[in-house]
């Protein structure tokens, strides 16, 4: 069994706050993968499910964040885990917006959620760093993180909270590299290649050269395939005389 951690804060005066991207990931994660409804317990509220054939619980603390170690330590000492059985997802100051790191122990780099789960459970649990960028001065951090993500931000933090839900199973599993490379294929998908090759050879812009003699665009190719498919149906005819289809007919 593994407890997956949301940080943020209780009640809608928070709830798009840059503080609760935690929380965030966990209401998607529980709504794509048909987790049940959430209850209160453990000061906090809990939900539990099935991700990548592994149990799972998701706990959101209602503690605020200050307090978040209480609730992670007594849902822990309940069931019986290690530090090692916890993953906590946070926003991170030092990752630019849309960035997210997976990261095992370390310091608490003066996030006071992470401040107060290394006081009650110590260092040594996963934490899914998301990043949302850094105001530029720490006396401003305050304000920041408690205030809500801009219009602007919507698309890249909607992708990220895709990409969560989409490597859930694989963070389960403890495959944390694919869990990242699925954030990553939301939020900066590959770019088409096929697309950027039609626009290559479709004349190319205004004072390009004629095309080289002996290169097909790709609808010459389909043309050239399309006649060489006929061609080889007509080779194929049938050549049986009438009695022979006659008698392959009562075969």
């Amino acid at each position: 069994m593994q407890l997956f951690v949301g940080l943020g804060n209780p009640g809608a005066k928070y709830a798009g706050n840059r503080h609760n991207i935690g929380f965030m990931a966990l209401d998607r994660i529980a709504a794509d993968h048909g987790f049940a409804p959430w209850r209160a317990k453990f000061q906090g509220e809990l939900t539990e499910g099935s991700l990548g054939g592994e149990k799972v619980l998701l706990l959101k603390p209602a503690t605020f964040m200050n307090l978040s170690g209480q609730s992670v330590g007594e849902a822990m000492r309940f069931y019986k885990l290690t530090p090692a059985d916890v993953t906590v997802f946070h926003d991170e100051l030092d990752l630019a917006p849309g960035k997210l790191r997976v990261k095992r122990g370390g310091g608490h780099a003066g996030h006071n959620g992470l401040r107060s789960i290394h006081q009650h459970i110590g260092a040594e649990y996963q934490r899914i760093r998301m990043g949302v960028g850094h105001p530029g001065h720490k006396d401003r951090v305050a304000g920041y993180v408690l205030s809500d993500f801009a219009k602007a931000e919507e698309g890249w933090l909607d992708d990220m909270m895709r990409g969560c839900s989409d490597g859930a199973a694989d963070l389960a599993r403890g495959d944390a590299a694919r869990f990242q490379n699925a954030v990553a294929l939301r939020v900066n998908p590959p770019r088409n290649k096929d697309r950027e090759a039609q626009a290559g050879g479709s004349g190319g812009t205004r004072g390009d050269g004629p095309q080289v003699s002996g290169q097909k665009t790709s609808g010459q190719q389909a043309v050239a395939q399309k006649a060489a498919a006929l061609k080889a149906q007509a080779d194929r005819r049938d050549t049986r005389t009438p009695l022979q289809k006659l008698k392959d007919k009562f075969r």
